[in-house]
């Protein structure tokens, strides 16, 4: 039966969360059970097109992207897909009726890290972002809405800001890995070989005007999905508050992280931030 198939699919989902990103699933974890295994569809989706571009270093990238693209298309249009990954997310896709253009956007801007190394303008760096962060962003919204396009109407511009705001916070985090590993450069007009403190503090700068405008939103959003993207915004905050501390020189030769026991101090105060509905 195609419910077997389709609760295999799901766990494929849910392990490929729990395996590739320990805090982005705890902060799942804390989403209602209705909306919960759709986000992971969402997720094991964007990581494994990710994964594609950024690591199979000893495979032909650009062949297996494209294929991967092409399973894509024929899952949307076919309702399934014997790539359990695509068979969950195309459920999700077909459930809260996410736009196509959305999912373009993204496969775009996977593609062009098949071959693009530097963003030398603004425009082309928020077009990358757009469809790298915001997009996703924006699938989540459709997923914590069910449906109400008021709501999301209303909300859209604070998922898009939160999105990029998580983004530009993981490019910061991995300079050193995109710089020395992939030779990219994400951040325009900035010179990764002599990145200083001014330089250093206008990302930053840039980062907390999108976390401000994403928090907006997060007040708004519905009580099953509250607590889960605020436990999400407040790890990021936390990665951006270390980094903002931390040297130029230092981002530059290591990958900040907040530790497991600070971690789990985040989380118990986001729960009872919740309970006393302070958020």
């Amino acid at each position: 039966m195609k419910s077997i198939f389709d609760k295999v699919s799901f766990d494929c989902s849910r392990n490929v969360t729990q395996s590739y990103s320990t805090s982005f699933s705890s902060a799942v974890k804390m989403l209602a059970p209705s909306i919960r295994q759709d986000i992971y569809n969402i997720y094991g989706f964007v990581r494994f097109a990710d994964e594609i571009v950024d690591t199979f270093h000893e495979y032909n990238k650009e062949e297996l992207f494209y294929g991967f693209e092409n399973d894509l298309k024929l899952a949307l249009q076919n309702k399934i897909s014997l790539n359990p990954i695509l068979n969950s997310f195309q459920d999700t896709v077909t459930k809260y009726s996410i736009p196509n253009e959305l999912i373009d956007a993204f496969m775009k801007s996977m593609k062009l890290d098949l071959f693009k190394t530097e963003y030398k303008s603004v425009e082309e760096y928020n077009d990358y972002i757009y469809g790298s962060a915001d997009v996703v962003g924006l699938m989540c919204l459709k997923v914590f809405v069910k449906g109400d396009d008021v709501l999301f109407e209303k909300l859209k511009n604070s998922a898009m800001r939160l999105g990029s705001a998580f983004q530009k916070v993981n490019f910061l985090r991995d300079l050193k890995a995109d710089f020395e590993h992939l030779n990219r450069t994400y951040f325009p007009n900035t010179d990764l070989n002599q990145l200083d403190e001014a330089s250093k503090m206008k990302i930053i700068e840039e980062i907390e005007n999108d976390f401000k405008a994403g928090y907006e939103g997060i007040v708004s959003l519905p009580f099953e999905a509250k607590f889960g993207v605020y436990t999400a915004y407040v790890y990021y905050k936390k990665l951006l508050s270390k980094l903002k501390k931390t040297p130029s020189s230092e981002i530059k030769n290591t990958r900040i992280r907040v530790p497991d026991y600070e971690k789990y101090g985040l989380f118990a105060k986001c729960y009872f931030s919740y309970k006393l509905n302070i958020i």
